[in-house]
């Protein structure tokens, strides 16, 4: 089993929406992967797929040769777009928390994490800066041991120290047996980052690939490519 990610025609409907139409995509292991494409164009519902809190409407998903289900939520280390962590709880009870919940949760890489950032550990999430509170996030989805992580804008909305610290992050604490995909419409940022990219929009890829061999073929970077496909790219 060569890819932790697969696709087969996937279509997913909301009402009369069509949300996703007819996606095949492959993910191999040991890849850092941009899910590419404007806001509304179908990541966030191909991610939530992933995890298992959608289904499809038509097609099969995998995930390492397996359903979404229990048994992947157990080797998926995912980063929502928006924070699922209560305010009114202490850093360190989330800690906590997360050590319980998962069995690969590395709890000293953790509070290295946090101490190297200068957070306290017994400050609650309320009284934190939305980009601190956004590390915090990112430390704990990447101080599991998991063989995918996600991570859903997670690059957006924040200034760009926070931003370039969360990409330093993201490589140094990346195991390169694992995956991780990247969904975000600030292509620019993620780019040389990126081994492969896939680019959707309007629920359907539009381009998929290896980032240097895109470049080479059309003489361009990924991002001045899609400026020129979606004309507000990047807003």
């Amino acid at each position: 089993m060569n890819n932790i990610v697969e696709f087969k025609n996937v279509y997913k409907k909301y009402g009369n929406t069509d949300a996703l139409k007819g996606i095949d995509i492959k993910i191999p292991k040991g890849k850092i992967v941009g899910l590419l494409g404007p806001n509304g164009s179908g990541k966030t519902t191909m991610i939530k797929i992933i995890n298992g809190l959608l289904t499809t409407t038509e097609g099969e998903v995998l995930i390492n040769g397996m359903k979404p289900g229990i048994e992947t939520k157990k080797i998926v280390s995912y980063l929502p777009e928006r924070t699922y962590l209560n305010d009114w709880m202490k850093v360190k009870d989330i800690i906590d928390f997360f050590k319980d919940f998962y069995k690969d949760f590395d709890e000293v890489k953790a509070l290295q994490m946090l101490r190297t950032l200068d957070i306290d550990e017994n400050r609650r999430l309320k009284t934190l800066s939305k980009g601190t509170k956004e590390k915090v996030q990112l430390i704990l989805v990447m101080s599991r041991n998991a063989d995918l992580y996600i991570l859903d804008e997670s690059i957006g909305g924040v200034d760009p120290a926070t931003r370039n610290y969360i990409l330093k992050t993201i490589l140094n604490n990346y195991n390169e047996n694992s995956t991780l995909l990247i969904a975000t419409h600030l292509i620019s940022e993620i780019e040389n980052i990126c081994d492969d990219v896939l680019v959707i929009s309007d629920g359907q890829i539009l381009l998929q690939g290896n980032v240097d061999e895109i470049r080479e073929e059309k003489g361009k970077s990924i991002d001045i490519l899609f400026r020129e496909e979606f004309k507000c790219w990047g807003n």
